[in-house]
């Protein structure tokens, strides 16, 4: 494991400050946005963009990749991350940060393809699952370390959004001038949201309320906090619960879900972190014990990407889980783009703390939803299991996580697209028949 790590450092330590940017960018915006008197609608819009150029991302960068290689890729997308957050500065206009945000959107989602398959080359079946929990653990670190950032500045003043470009465009230092060798990169082929819906109901459903809750949280939470007069600390503080809820319960959540099952672990989190939403909604204070709330929040909501994830796994051969990846992830990320906005109009409606009942309801969704799937089929069993693997939103997560034999990811990257939809269809009739 150490020699993998020492020859992957330049891009864990680049993808660290640009998670750092990332972390800072999401919560300056909401918290500026309210500050120059956004209507809430219209910041939840204005965040979405972010998520829609995400799917955009998804869609060409693996195709610009093939073309160029990942290096270039890599420090043009940076590159355009960078500018895009300046332009920000300059243009306080919501048409024209929906425009950017969509920009950032589809620079991340392509920095995110390039370093994860670059990761993936540089590891083998005996480190990537530990290289993964790495990186994961780098990625969340600077989600919640770019909260603190929130308060280097005045959100006010241009020095922030300065920061966020300075830190994006550090991050290609040590990637460019690495002499580690970029790997090749090929194009697998994706599987229609319907057909893996078939497969397994739980994950595709889950995968979708989960983008929006956390779309929810991660684009009006700062508006929220704002809104009803949190300091910038304070905001910070929010924001940084939440995240650092969501590490600490990953692990622990995702252990029990090997033993007990994942859709009875699914319910638990749902059905707890609606719960807690809707106390949220009722609690006066904004002490240590508020923070803990949020933090549980963040607790049983974020770990649901994980373990709706490995929900869908346990159904698929390992040639069908590097086929379902990007199909995963695209599903995410529609549920993200339609989450804030959609938590932004029950803000206008209802309030400011609508914020917490709109994730209590996604979170019903998923519980109610996992109840009725329980009656119709039963879990699969421990032994068929795959094992849990901690997980960020992030476009090839899920077949990062794959631990399986050299010639079964060979296999994987050569099948063409037929064989692959037609053991799909083969596996999805034979689920039907047990139902």
């Amino acid at each position: 494991m150490l020699p993998v790590l020492l020859n992957s450092w330049p891009l864990l330590l680049g993808m660290g400050l640009i998670m750092l940017g990332n972390g800072l960018q999401g919560s300056l915006l909401g918290v500026r946005a309210s500050q120059e008197g956004f209507e809430t609608t219209v910041t939840g819009l204005v965040m979405s963009g972010y998520y829609v150029g995400l799917i955009f991302g998804c869609w060409l960068t693996p195709k610009m990749v093939s073309r160029v290689g990942h290096i270039r890729v890599f420090g043009a997308l940076a590159s355009l991350a960078s500018t895009a957050i300046l332009v920000q500065a300059v243009f306080i206009n919501p048409w024209i940060w929906l425009a950017m945000r969509m920009i950032t959107g589809f620079s991340y989602a392509g920095i995110f393809i390039v370093a994860e398959s670059w990761l993936n080359d540089a590891s083998d079946n005996e480190s990537r699952g530990q290289l993964l929990s790495v990186y994961m653990l780098i990625s969340l670190g600077g989600m919640a370390g770019g909260q603190v950032l929130l308060n280097a500045a005045p959100p006010s003043s241009f020095e922030l959004f300065v920061l966020v470009s300075l830190l994006v465009s550090l991050a290609l230092v040590p990637i460019l001038i690495s002499a580690t060798k970029a790997p090749p990169f090929e194009i697998h082929e994706s599987v229609g949201i319907l057909q893996l819906y078939r497969v397994s109901p739980i994950g595709i459903l889950g995968m979708f309320f989960i983008g929006m809750t956390m779309g929810g949280i991660y684009g009006m939470g700062a508006v929220y906090t704002t809104g009803i007069g949190m300091s910038v600390q304070d905001v910070s503080f929010f924001m940084g619960a939440i995240i650092l809820g969501g590490f600490l319960f990953q692990y622990p959540l995702g252990w029990i879900s090997d033993r007990l099952g994942r859709r009875s672990i699914i319910i638990i989190c749902s059905i707890g972190g609606g719960v807690i939403s809707f106390i949220a909604m009722t609690y006066p204070g904004q002490g240590i014990l508020f923070f803990i709330i949020i933090a549980t929040i963040g607790g049983m909501t974020m770990p649901l990407y994980s373990l709706c994830s490995a929900q869908t796994n346990d159904y698929l051969t390992p040639q069908q889980m590097v086929a379902a990846s990007g199909t995963l992830v695209l599903v995410n990320s529609i549920g993200a783009a339609l989450g804030s906005p959609i938590v932004a109009f029950s803000m206008m409606l209802f309030g400011p703390d609508a914020f917490y009942g709109s994730l209590g309801v996604m979170m019903s969704i998923i519980a109610l939803y996992a109840l009725w799937r329980s009656t119709q089929r039963s879990d699969i069993p421990a032994e068929d299991r795959g094992d849990f693997v901690v997980m960020a939103p992030t476009p090839l997560s899920v077949s990062l996580t794959l631990d399986v034999e050299e010639e079964h990811v060979e296999a994987a990257a050569t099948e063409d697209a037929e064989a692959v939809q037609a053991s799909f269809e083969e596996l999805t009739n034979e689920l039907n028949k047990s139902e």
